[in-house]
């Protein structure tokens, strides 16, 4: 027997690109895609790739005959739209906003859905948070020291995210005659996925107290997101390799490389991968996901996996773009 799916926003990047995956995956039946502004469409007209593979119509209507439904809105719109929409006792709800990350937000009720961080939480829960795109990737880099206490200096971040990261609402810098062959700075030390990232690491070692120094960048394509972290540590090289494989061990789609790794070993997956180095006394650190998969739509299919118990990879075996 099938899940069926409900999607609300799906008219965007992260809800486009859940119906992508939803639609070919083996366990899902969509139900109801609902959008304000595309109520009526083919799906396939808005998100054109998708002509041939289905047959579906954005809607306005809301159905609770859905086992899980997916919140793919705005930040502080998951919250607006619960609010004036309960959903239906048994239906489970993950939330792709950034609206109950934070605990002061989550209560008891929601789970933050990290499964490299809270895998067994999310098997068990009704509502989940998916994690940010940068949070997901800049976490991927330090999950595996927090866990052995090992975060005692500064953290110094620098990540690129490609354009599909500021979503499809136009801004002076999404326009392609901005973006294209350029690179720029923003949000830099504020960045609002810091405040997820310190609740996990602080889950992990209830003593972390270290200042985060977050760069944050817009970079010139369309898709992925590569961070580099450097922290002091008294780990050899060698160690440090072992410690994160160890940590990873059995997480499907976290790899640790010896290689240097590149964006295009990702894109189009829901894969993250790490590869770290020793420079004197600094741990160097690189991580790299897609922002839309593991970023986002990949990831909260990989949650919804957990949540139903299947196959974690169930539907998520996807093929890298390298070239």
């Amino acid at each position: 027997m099938k899940i069926k799916a409900g999607i609300v926003g799906g008219a965007g990047y992260t809800g486009g690109e859940m119906l992508r995956l939803l639609v070919n995956h083996p366990s899902v039946d969509v139900v109801f895609v609902h959008s304000n502004s595309n109520a009526g469409n083919l799906i396939s007209d808005v998100h054109t790739d998708l002509f041939g593979d289905t047959e579906l119509r954005f809607t306005e209507a809301l159905s609770s005959e859905i086992d899980v439904l997916f919140l793919c809105v705005g930040h502080g719109d998951a919250k607006k739209f619960l609010d004036a929409n309960p959903v239906a006792k048994g239906i489970k709800i993950i939330d792709l906003s950034q609206d109950f990350r934070l605990r002061a937000n989550a209560g008891t009720d929601w789970v933050y859905g990290l499964p490299e961080l809270n895998r067994e939480k999310i098997k068990t829960a009704d509502f989940v948070a998916n994690p940010g795109c940068f949070a997901t990737c800049i976490q991927l880099a330090l999950l595996p020291l927090a866990a052995k206490g090992l975060l005692k200096s500064e953290v110094h971040i620098n990540a690129t995210t490609g354009s599909t990261g500021a979503g499809q609402s136009l801004s002076a810098t999404s326009h392609f005659s901005w973006r294209n062959n350029n690179l720029s700075v923003y949000k830099a030390f504020g960045h609002q996925h810091l405040g997820e990232i310190g609740e996990s690491l602080q889950q992990l070692d209830a003593e972390f107290d270290q200042q985060m120094n977050f760069i944050p960048q817009r970079g010139d394509f369309t898709r992925g997101i590569l961070t580099a972290v450097y922290v002091e540590s008294d780990l050899t090289e060698a160690e440090a390799q072992e410690l994160f494989e160890n940590y990873y061990a059995g997480h499907v789609f976290t790899h640790v490389s010896k290689k240097n790794i590149d964006l295009k070993q990702v894109v189009n997956t829901n894969k993250g991968l790490v590869h770290v180095e020793k420079h004197g006394s600094k741990l160097f650190i690189v991580s790299i996901i897609d922002n839309l998969l593991k970023g986002a739509s990949g990831h909260a299919v990989q949650n919804m996996n957990l949540m139903f118990g299947l196959e974690e990879s169930a539907g998520l075996r996807l093929k890298a773009q390298a070239f």
